[in-house]
């Protein structure tokens, strides 16, 4: 899958791509934060496209200071699950950090999306129940690379 960089003209589809994923994995009170992500654009914002279709959308941002990375915002819509797309996901994040000389990604996940960034290596490092809405637990994780 080929990951184009996010624009304006996105938002919209990117929305769209929150709604089918909310509120299985993403707590309904993160839309309006979503949104205000999109608009900021402090990250690289990746859009991956199937069939001229959004299906898969996630971000990188990258502290140099700090010498860490994070992964953002990671969706692949539901009926594209299971066809490989969010391993295509972490390749690109993982070879994106590398390049920048960076070994440590940080990512924040619900409860339910955790457990996919464990089989790449993430370790649990801080669960706060309820941290994204009722009944959605935060689990802030790291990827070593």
């Amino acid at each position: 899958m080929n990951f184009e960089n996010y624009q304006d003209t996105n938002l919209e589809d990117c929305i769209k791509l929150f709604d089918k994923n909310c509120p299985q994995f993403f707590a309904e009170n993160e839309r309006q934060d979503y949104i205000n992500y999109l608009c900021d654009k402090k990250d690289s914002y990746k859009i991956g496209y199937s069939e001229g279709d959004v299906v898969a959308a996630f971000g990188i941002g990258v502290n140099k200071e700090l010498k860490r990375a994070r992964i953002t915002w990671i969706m692949v819509c539901p009926f594209a699950k299971g066809q490989g797309i969010g391993n295509e996901m972490m390749a690109y994040a993982k070879e994106f950090v590398l390049d920048k000389k960076i070994k440590i990604i940080d990512i924040s996940a619900s409860h339910i999306s955790a457990p996919f960034f464990e089989k790449f290596g993430a370790v649990t490092t801080k669960i706060t129940h309820d941290g994204w809405g009722p009944n959605m637990h935060k689990v802030d994780t790291n990827l070593t690379l």
